[in-house]
């Protein structure tokens, strides 16, 4: 009896030892983000970086890693380090140059420089729109494209006095600007607009620079959509990204290549849209991700250059996880990152002849270790108008069949944005349903991943089909018997933050808590104040001034939050960051005074210096805090 007690205790003691937890949002604060930065120039080794978040100093560490392709031992490195050993795409082929970019005054914006004697003066003067862009304000600087000299160091500005991007504002990178492989000139991507005719316009395009001539061709004049990300392969053909359709920010991508003045659509006849890009070693294919059925996978193209062979577009991964990055590729191997929900972005290799993938990087793993996971199940649902729509639904840890979970609908932002399995810092669907709730999380009309027509049809359409969608959904999820029906709750951003506003007015009691950040409360504030005046004019159709505009029109009345909230009846949440120009501080706030006029429960959280998303830690941790005591309080 006693060894039988003995060994009882022992058991229970060695049990609690692996005994595991669900996740907090301070744990979620602990997890590190890693990113694939390149190969070494001899391509035995990869570089990779590792962000950590620092609460106390409400910043982020960064320490850079060399690690052999093949998998093994990590080494730190320095940053400097890492630099000198891998390829530098800026070097242009014959070793003479460097390109890099730095921002240049080109207009007298600020007081100061207008009146040499007020140079305490903090006051703008604007004459033409474009005066501030996603959380900055424009003082008459740019950035632009330069090549130095590394024999005598002389710095050359390729697009000197134009007021014009490269990289373009306020995302763009190196990826917008590369050396042909002669050595002898620059493309690089600009949208040559200003003032107002730049914020109605997604027309950017391909430019080549000649560095003998010094003088300037554009390469896609006739595309008056996006052209992005100019890529050679090793045989000297320009591939880059086109959208076709003007002012439509989220219009189906492809790859174009350009050789020898012909210009080939290799994903035409292809019905999805291209994330990113590589060329294969071999200049013969190329290797991309894109969404597809709630993921994002790789797939490949071939190039047929002049031959008649008609381009195919293969998906070559599968899986319930996204690939959010193609790096290189080394030998029959593709260096790629990859997340899904439960697991932050590690770095992979994947095998091209067994379609197989090996984790290289295993930086949380630690931590995951410690947690019970949600389970993740795809379900489909068929919609009111009869179409098949791709619902994820999250189970908290240690599911429970015969219990009842408050349940939570996700809004998707975008809108054209796909709900994929995607690991964020905020909308952590592992940490939501570690807290014991329910994730429904739609591919609602309007995302990528399921055809063109699919992500098309919600443009102009906001407040039609859509919002439908997210009734089908949680109307079906809720059939199920671990479903709360009493305790259903609305969250989301951007458009997301508009979906809740527009539900808040027009859910016939479904739900019991809302909570919007960053959403569009009245799209005619929202068309006189956002910043890239072309995303809203595409998606609702045109100006509020134009009468005779039925499609504006009807989208202003009939899909506007703000002409519903007498209908209000439940209480919500609302977050706005100060920063955001993209969805401007007067929308959160509107609807914060509309909520607390109307004597509706309701809570503001204003984030000064945060822009269309909470990137300080501290902020971050007030907002995970916040976000679940107010459903705690309403659910």
């Amino acid at each position: 009896m006693k060894n039988q007690i003995s060994f009882l205790l022992l058991f229970i003691f060695t049990t609690s030892l692996f005994a595991q937890k669900n996740m907090e949002p301070e744990d979620l604060w602990k997890v590190k983000d890693v990113s694939a930065n390149g190969l070494s120039k001899d391509a035995k080794h990869f570089y990779f970086s590792v962000n950590s978040p620092n609460m106390e100093e409400n910043s982020f560490d960064t320490k850079y890693y060399k690690m052999p392709i093949g998998g093994g031992e990590a080494q730190e490195v320095s940053k400097s380090h890492m630099k000198s050993d891998m390829e530098d795409r800026n070097i242009s082929p014959d070793g003479k140059y460097k390109l890099f970019h730095k921002s240049v005054k080109i207009n007298k914006v600020l007081g100061k420089d207008l009146y040499d004697d007020l140079q305490k003066s903090n006051a703008y003067v604007f004459e033409a729109l474009d005066f501030r862009h996603w959380d900055v304000y424009n003082d008459g600087s740019f950035n632009h494209v330069f090549y130095k000299d590394l024999k005598t160091e002389e710095e050359t500005d390729i697009m000197k006095d134009e007021p014009y991007y490269t990289p373009q504002a306020p995302f763009g990178g190196e990826e917008d600007y590369v050396w042909g492989p002669d050595s002898k000139n620059i493309y690089y991507v600009s949208k040559k607009k200003e003032g107002t005719a730049y914020v109605k316009s997604t027309d950017t395009d391909i430019y080549k620079y000649n560095l003998e001539s010094k003088k300037t061709e554009n390469l896609t004049e006739e595309n008056k959509g996006y052209d992005t990300n100019p890529q050679f392969s090793k045989n000297g053909a320009l591939a880059y990204l086109q959208m076709e359709t003007p002012g439509y920010e989220a219009d189906k991508n492809d790859i174009i290549v350009l050789e020898n003045g012909v210009k080939q659509n290799l994903t035409a006849n292809w019905d999805e849209t291209v994330l990113s890009y590589i060329w294969a070693d071999n200049g013969k294919e190329l290797y991309f991700n894109a969404p597809v059925d709630g993921t994002i996978q790789i797939f490949k193209v071939n190039y047929p250059g002049k031959t008649r062979i008609a381009p195919v577009v293969e998906q070559i991964s599968k899986g319930k996880f996204d690939v959010t990055g193609i790096t290189a590729q080394v030998g029959n191997k593709l260096l790629v990152s990859r997340t899904d929900m439960n697991t932050a972005a590690e770095i992979y290799s994947f095998d091209l002849k067994t379609k197989k993938f090996e984790q290289l990087t295993h930086v949380n793993k630690e931590l995951y270790e410690q947690f019970d996971m949600p389970k993740i199940e795809k379900r489909y649902v068929t919609t009111k108008d009869g179409y098949e729509m791709l619902v994820w639904v999250i189970l908290p840890p240690n599911f429970d069949k015969n219990k009842k979970y408050p349940t939570l609908l996700y809004a998707q932002g975008g809108p054209q944005s796909p709900l994929s399995q995607f690991y964020s810092r905020r909308w952590n669907f592992q940490l939501m349903a570690s807290q014991g709730y329910v994730i429904v999380a739609p591919n609602r009309r309007g995302m990528p991943g399921h055809g063109v027509e699919w992500n098309e049809i919600i443009s102009k359409k906001w407040g039609e089909g859509v919002m439908q969608d997210y009734l089908d959904a949680i109307d079906d999820v809720a059939k199920e018997p671990y479903v709360d029906k009493d305790r259903l709750g609305a969250v989301g951003a951007s458009f997301g933050g508009y979906s809740v506003f527009w539900l808040a007015g027009n859910h016939e009691g479904r739900f019991k808590s809302f909570i919007s950040h960053d959403g569009v409360f009245d799209l005619k504030t929202m068309y006189g104040t956002t910043e890239e005046v072309f995303f809203i004019e595409h998606e609702i159709g045109g100006p509020y001034w134009e009468k005779d505009n039925k499609t504006a029109q009807k989208a202003f009345e009939e899909y506007n939050p703000i002409n519903f909230v007498q209908n209000w009846d439940t209480p919500i949440y609302i977050i706005q960051g100060d920063k955001d120009y993209r969805v401007p501080t007067e929308q959160g706030l509107s609807a914060f005074q509309a909520a607390q006029l109307r004597g509706i429960k309701s809570k503001l959280l204003f984030l000064p210096d945060e822009n269309h998303w909470v990137l300080q830690p501290q902020n971050a941790m007030v907002w995970q805090r916040e976000f679940f005591k107010w459903l705690k309080e309403t659910l």
